[in-house]
């Protein structure tokens, strides 16, 4: 092999990323099935490769940079942000019942799963609610989807709430915490499979600086900034 080639194929293994340790036993199954149909009908087999690559990709666990300066909570996923809204936080949360920006974020099935820590702190609780299985998009789906809430209690006192919400896809929530657990902004923390959705509860007087429609990405796009008092922002389309 030539040095050219070296370099070639050294940039493309950089820049795949590696796929997370729980995605691996299903890219061994979908590459199972596809080898069995393919076997058969070898136009099913193009379809389960297809298939399985996609399967590697939702799975896959790309390297953030995160910002570091102290107050600042980024995003918990990659997605849209959907929807901003004041509401009072779930009893489960343990919030108290003070009206909180909410911060929606989608995940379609291309975005990356993997959800991260928005900010350093301790996990003060979690709960998990069995639940149903609705489109993550309506806002029915923070109230009656399965779902995983996480309270953490920042260094300055001050509490966050962290929902991870499955969606119509989604079947299974994975969330790797403990109370009493120190974290770190932008660990990775858990994932929710196949499409889902996470909330973002913000300390009490704290405002977003992200807008609805605007793309986050997971530990590296900032969603507020506990040391700023920047009013909301607005958002135009172009």
């Amino acid at each position: 092999m030539s040095a050219s080639d070296e370099n070639v194929l050294d940039t493309i293994i950089k820049t795949i990323p590696p796929i997370h340790s729980e995605g691996w036993k299903f890219v061994a199954i979908f590459a199972v099935i596809t080898a069995l149909l393919g076997s058969m009908v070898p136009a099913l087999g193009w379809i389960g490769a297809i298939l399985t690559l996609w399967c590697a990709y939702f799975f896959r666990d790309p390297v953030r940079t995160i910002p570091a300066r102290e107050g600042l909570i980024v995003s918990p996923a990659d997605g849209l942000v959907q929807k901003i809204v004041t509401v009072v936080p779930p009893a489960d949360l343990d919030l108290g019942s003070a009206p909180r920006t909410r911060v929606s974020i989608f995940l379609n099935v291309f975005d990356v799963h993997i959800n991260r820590i928005p900010i350093n702190g301790t996990v003060m609780a979690l709960h998990y609610h069995p639940g149903a299985f609705f489109n993550a998009s309506l806002d029915k789906a923070s109230e009656e989807n399965e779902r995983q809430y996480v309270t953490l209690a920042l260094e300055n006192g001050d509490k966050l709430g962290v929902v991870q919400i499955a969606g119509l896809v989604a079947r299974r929530i994975l969330c790797h915490l403990a109370v009493g657990q120190k974290i770190v902004s932008g660990e990775r923390f858990g994932l929710i499979r196949f499409g889902s959705r996470v909330d973002l509860y913000l300390p009490i007087g704290v405002g977003p600086l992200v807008i609805e429609g605007q793309r986050a990405i997971g530990g590296e796009t900032v969603i507020a900034d506990c040391q700023s008092a920047e009013p909301a922002r607005m958002g135009v389309k172009n």
